[in-house]
């Protein structure tokens, strides 16, 4: 009987192109799916399917009917992104090129470590914000991703490493950083509704503890972002005053380090138990200094954080060098000596371009 309404109503979609069902939310599916007269449990079904089992074949629906996966195949589909090139490290990491339905392509880096694994994602093709340290800042803005081409990049690496069903106790992909090609929260709707699909507890299951989002300080966007998702928070920060980080960070002459700080000490998220990472990439000569490091600690004082000192990647004709290792290693007791853990990040993918701040692509902006 289900079977019949679904065929009289489905005639309506057969000259429409085919929808895809990735990076649609459960409502979204459910009332795609009534509106062909199929019920809501329909839409569990193949919602578990996708994000539990991962699959991308309708045919493989065992708990469907023939019939109804053969008129769900020609109507949709579950689209993922296709990988142009992968690039392995000597130290494990992977980074893969993905090529968006359009041409276009972003980069996501695979990151294991011992005890976890660690996927890091893009939410923009090339980025606006032009800081000075960074190689994606140096490819213009093409275009925001939408929510199925952020949680396809979580998908593909999960087919890439086998890492289904994705409730598996012995998971490989454990975390999500959203410090890939562009600025999270300049494409904040696509962002937040591909982070509550990722967090829903019946598909891949990560908790908003697993995953950090890291921007360069879009103020107006920092409050809701802890009020709707509450996911860690990562601030780009690398200078201690204005001026420095004018240079380095160009958004802060729109929101500048007072606005950050007031939007970061309002985060709903920030508790002791719940810190804000700062993240400083360390530069020779430029914000590496011993009063560098007591500026901080006096910027950050009464909220929650760790700092992560990144040693700076340098990428071709970038206009820095990477601090020396006794100034990254001094500027680090001295954050501790104040109370606040500062590890050093250990450079990742270095060899194949994939570490923190090499990222880019060769997509030429859309024309309107």
């Amino acid at each position: 009987m289900e079977d019949n309404k679904f065929k009289t109503s489905i005639s309506s979609l057969e000259n429409n192109p085919k929808t895809n069902l990735l990076g649609l939310t459960k409502a979204e599916i459910k009332s795609l799916l009534n509106k062909i007269n199929l019920p809501n449990f329909r839409a569990s079904q193949i919602w578990n399917w996708i994000y539990r089992s991962g699959t991308i074949d309708f045919n493989e629906m065992t708990n469907i009917s023939k019939e109804l996966r053969s008129l769900l195949s020609k109507n949709f589909n579950i689209w993922r992104p296709k990988i142009s090139s992968t690039h392995h490290s000597q130290d494990g990491t992977i980074k893969w090129l993905l090529k968006l339905d359009d041409g276009n392509e972003v980069e996501t880096v695979w990151i294991p470590d011992e005890e976890r694994g660690t996927l890091c994602i893009s939410s923009q093709v090339g980025c606006t914000l032009t800081c000075k340290f960074c190689h994606t800042g140096t490819q213009r803005l093409v275009r925001n991703l939408s929510s199925s081409e952020i949680v396809g990049q979580v998908m593909l690496a999960m087919d890439q490493l086998k890492d289904w069903p994705s409730a598996s106790e012995n998971r490989l992909l454990t975390s999500i950083v959203l410090m890939g090609m562009g600025e999270p929260l300049f494409n904040y709707d696509n962002v937040k509704k591909a982070i509550e699909i990722i967090m829903d507890h019946s598909g891949i299951s990560l908790s908003r503890r697993r995953i950090t989002l890291s921007t360069s300080g879009i103020v107006p966007e920092i409050k809701k972002c802890g009020d709707d998702l509450g996911v860690n928070l990562a601030i780009s920060l690398h200078a201690t005053n204005d001026n420095l980080r004018n240079e380095l960070v160009p958004i802060n002459k729109k929101y500048d380090i007072k606005q950050l700080l007031d939007a970061v000490r309002s985060y709903a998220r920030i508790s002791n138990s719940r810190r804000v990472t700062w993240e400083y990439v360390m530069l020779k000569g430029v914000n590496d200094t011993a009063q560098d490091a007591k500026n901080l600690v006096k910027l950050i004082k009464g909220i929650p954080s760790k700092i992560n000192l990144i040693p700076f990647n340098e990428w071709p004709c970038s206009p820095y060098e990477c601090s020396e290792e006794d100034s990254i290693n001094n500027f680090a007791k001295i954050i501790m000596k104040a109370g606040y853990a500062s590890p050093i990040r250990t450079p990742r993918g270095r060899d194949v371009m994939a570490a923190c701040g090499q990222l880019k692509s060769l997509s030429i902006k859309q024309k309107n």
